[in-house]
């Protein structure tokens, strides 16, 4: 994918501790969701991992499945250092749009909006790809603009409707309710299953 915010891009980013997007902790309403989730067992992908906090979380709680995936060595040297004891964990540096695979959970945390806006579309049919038959998405995406040039990119739910419904049923597309407080008011919450 011909982008300027590349491997360089982010792994200056992590270089120069400029990590926004980082808080510190698995986030509330993936947590939330993934503490009723029923199959430990299920196949389940990080794109933009980062930090992982979310695996670490799934880890402590059954899951024997996960795939880390980023584009910044940086963040892969950490996560590779942090789980280096986890034979559950899978960690690849490589580009999300180049990963091949097959999943029954994409995990989306921060990753769809620190992409390009003209990569959305790009993102719909790799994630499509990526899954299984009746694999979802889950997670978080920014409902809002944002004034200033991304990262993060914004948008709208009328937006990412149009975005996603030609190969997903959108099963929830909401204003999240149990956002962190930074982020109050300006999240939506998805959870949205390929068609088959």
């Amino acid at each position: 994918m011909e982008t300027s915010l590349d491997q360089n891009f982010w792994n200056q980013r992590w270089k120069n501790q400029q990590t926004g997007w980082d808080i510190g902790y698995a986030s509330t309403p993936i947590v939330t969701f993934m503490d009723k989730y029923p199959n430990k067992d299920a196949r389940i992908l990080i794109p933009g991992c980062g930090n992982a906090y979310e695996a670490a979380f799934l880890l402590e709680n059954g899951f024997t499945n996960l795939t880390l995936i980023d584009i910044a060595p940086i963040a892969i040297q950490n996560v590779k250092e942090k789980f280096k004891n986890n034979p559950q964990i899978n960690i690849v540096h490589g580009d999300f749009f180049e990963h091949k695979g097959e999943y029954d959970l994409l995990i989306e945390q921060t990753f769809f909006c620190a992409l390009e806006p003209k990569l959305r579309s790009d993102y719909v049919n790799q994630a499509s790809s990526l899954l299984a038959d009746g694999g979802e998405i889950m997670g978080l995406l920014f409902g809002k603009e944002f004034e200033s040039e991304g990262p993060p990119f914004g948008g709208s739910i009328n937006n990412y409707r149009l975005l996603f419904d030609k190969l997903f049923v959108i099963e929830i597309m909401e204003p999240c309710y149990n956002s962190i407080a930074p982020r109050e008011g300006s999240e939506l919450f998805i959870k949205l299953r390929r068609i088959n």
